[in-house]
C-alpha cells in the first residue's frame, strides 16, 4: 500500500465547462465518502486557450445550483502530468485519443479513460 494519495484528472476541451463540473462533483462525493485524503482530484483541458480563466458562467451556475464549489482556474493538460496522475478521465472520444496521443508510454496511455467506459 501507497501512503501517497490517488490521483485522478478529468479532461475536456478548454477545461471552463465540463471538467471543472466533473471535478467538483467528484470533490464532493469524495468528501462524503470519507476519500478526501486518499483520492485527489484536478482537472485540465486538452488546449490552452482559456488557461487562468474562471469557469464558464453557465458551469458555474449549474454548480451553484446544486450546492458545489466552483472555484475554478482553467488549465491545460500537459504530458508531464501523467507521471503524477494515476487515472486520467477524458470527457469525449476526441478527448480520450488527443490524451493517449500525448502519453509519453503505453502504460501512460492506459491510464486514460473515457467516462462511463
Amino acid at each position: 500500500m501507497t501512503d501517497r494519495p490517488y490521483r485522478v484528472c478529468f479532461v475536456c476541451t478548454g477545461n471552463i465547462c465540463r471538467s471543472p463540473i466533473a471535478e467538483s462533483v467528484f470533490r464532493a462525493r469524495l468528501t462524503e465518502a470519507g476519500l478526501a485524503g486518499v483520492v485527489e482530484v484536478d482537472s485540465a483541458g486538452t488546449g490552452g486557450w482559456h488557461e487562468g480563466d474562471g469557469a464558464d458562467p453557465r458551469a458555474v451556475a449549474v454548480l451553484d445550483a446544486h450546492g458545489y464549489e466552483n472555484d475554478h482556474t482553467a488549465r491545460q493538460f500537459h504530458a508531464s502530468w501523467f507521471s503524477r496522475l494515476d487515472l486520467v478521465i477524458a470527457l469525449d472520444e476526441g478527448h480520450l485519443r488527443e490524451l493517449r496521443r500525448l502519453a509519453p508510454t503505453a502504460a501512460d496511455a492506459a491510464k486514460v479513460r473515457l467516462l462511463r467506459s
